[in-house]
């Protein structure tokens, strides 16, 4: 970490005067006048975008705190740019992301490229990297030509301030271009977020019981608003880039009303959509959906998702314990009207899956996903004298000193992943996709590629991972960020 060079003054300068457009132009974060309930009813847009040109995309990103209007109401949350979300990337594959990092929070913090298959070491995608308030780190990522399209995101990754930061509003989009894409008549990129403020606008103190739970905030974003609504001409085609942002929210998506097909979900594209009428995204999961407009008004929402409690532990259940609401939540709505489009044309397919079940298995593991009591020296929550809830992995919490587990780079791994609490725990590693083979007893039938697999409570979920390419250190964790924080979270060295 150094003081700001110039190249890093000039570009956060630049992305200063980008925002200050961004505001004069209207756009999301801006009043939505007339006293709107948060933000409610006002049309869907998209956060800045910055592209590579010529293989490069530069830019600087400050994590600061940051006061938007949202409807009516000010609040004061923190963000990339001052934005909420921050500026999505577009890249392509072999194409290096330099991003000049400066921390201007009163916390340490740090970058995660969540999803991409990039070098941990170094100033890659370190998670053991530290920036102090008001330094800054230069970070660089090279990504391999035959990274797999998508879509992915940003967010800090350091230990014990992850979901606090991600819960104030610290989180934007990647989109990894297809060299061959779908005819879409128009993407829309859709961050969800929740966030929980106070009557005077600032982020809401969080209690140890929600913390252990993993926190759901009260008021649920789409791009930093509340309730957007979009419009199409029926006949069209969509592409939705979906990303969980929440920090333990997890979305049961439906569109009522409308033709939506899967097309890719975290890594890739499928090699043909597939239709569906609901989809379930863990936190930190992503999906990319097409969506083939009919005339009328639709709701995408989000419906409950019963994830677990913490009843019966620690003699029996604690305030705050549970999901924040058994409601459907509805997220934006979509009004298709006028003259028929025409025809989109054929979605071209995607490649064939590669499937690691063809391949020799060098070594076989078993991690343990685990919430239970422990005694003074762990984090969590009190619940008695001397007495706290622990959140570990193979019955160890989070050591960044220590290293749990060594893998040899080009070799193929199974690891069947266990869960002996009582709530789902979503496990995430970096740099390296999962491929799922078998679930609630099963075999999967087709290549299904996660970088947050679920595992349901009490249930284990088995899978392969390839360790391609880069050599390095890195972590996987729990992405209900809470409970990575409080210590469920391991680290692995590639070599």
């Amino acid at each position: 970490m150094s003081p700001l060079t110039r190249r890093q003054m000039l570009a956060l300068g630049a992305a200063g005067a980008g925002a200050a457009a961004v505001g004069g132009a209207g756009l999301w974060w801006t009043s939505g006048g007339g006293g709107e309930a948060l933000g409610g009813g006002r049309e869907l847009v998209q956060p800045e975008v910055l592209s590579s040109r010529d293989g490069v995309l530069e830019l600087a990103l400050e994590a600061a705190p940051a006061q938007v209007r949202i409807g009516a109401r000010e609040a004061n949350v923190q963000a990339f740019n001052g934005s909420l979300p921050g500026p999505t990337l577009r890249v392509r594959g072999r194409d290096t992301i330099r991003v000049a990092m400066r921390n201007g929070l009163d916390a340490p913090t740090n970058l995660h490229v969540h999803g991409l298959h990039v070098s941990p070491e170094d100033n890659g995608d370190n998670p053991f990297v530290s920036i102090a308030p008001g330094e800054t780190f230069d970070y660089e990522y090279v990504l391999p030509g035959d990274h797999p399209p998508g879509t992915y995101w940003y967010h800090p990754h350091h230990h014990g301030h992850v979901a606090d930061q991600l819960a104030a509003g610290l989180y934007g989009a990647i989109v990894v271009e297809d060299p061959d894409p779908v005819p879409v008549a128009r993407e829309r990129v859709l961050v969800v977020s929740d966030i929980t403020l106070d009557d005077s606008g600032n982020l809401a103190e969080v209690s140890p019981p929600q913390r252990m739970m993993g926190r759901e905030g009260e008021t649920v974003l789409v791009n930093g608003q509340v309730r957007p609504q979009a419009t199409a001409a029926p006949g069209e085609r969509e592409l939705w880039r979906v990303v969980n942002a929440c920090p333990s929210r997890y979305l049961r998506l439906t569109l009522d009303g409308q033709t939506v097909r899967l097309l890719g979900r975290d890594i890739g594209r499928l090699p043909e959509p597939v239709e569906l009428t609901e989809m379930t995204l863990a936190p930190g999961n992503r999906v990319e959906l097409l969506v083939d407009t009919r005339e009328g008004a639709s709701t995408l929402t989000a419906a409950p998702v019963d994830r677990g409690s913490m009843d019966g532990m620690m003699g029996g259940a604690m305030p705050g314990d549970g999901p924040g609401t058994d409601e459907p939540i509805e997220l934006l709505t979509l009004e298709v009207t006028g003259d028929r489009a025409a025809d989109a044309g054929p979605v071209p397919p995607g490649l064939v899956l590669r499937d690691l079940r063809e391949e020799p298995v060098a070594a076989r593991r078993t991690l343990d996903f685990a919430m239970g009591m422990g005694m003074g020296g762990m984090m969590g929550g009190m619940r008695g004298p001397g007495q706290m809830m622990s959140f570990t992995i193979d019955g160890r919490p989070f050591d960044a000193e220590r290293t749990d587990q060594r893998v040899r780079v080009g070799t193929v791994e199974e690891w069947t992943l266990t869960n002996s609490s009582p709530m789902d725990h979503p496990m995430h590693l970096h740099v390296w996709p999962m491929q799922v083979v078998t679930e609630a007893g099963r075999e999967v039938a087709a290549p299904r590629w996660l970088d947050v697999v679920n595992v349901p409570a009490f249930g284990e979920v088995t899978v392969r991972v390839a360790f391609d390419d880069f050599a390095g250190r890195t972590v996987y964790h729990c992405h209900i960020l809470d409970h990575e924080d409080l210590g469920m979270m391991g680290t692995l060295e590639a070599r």
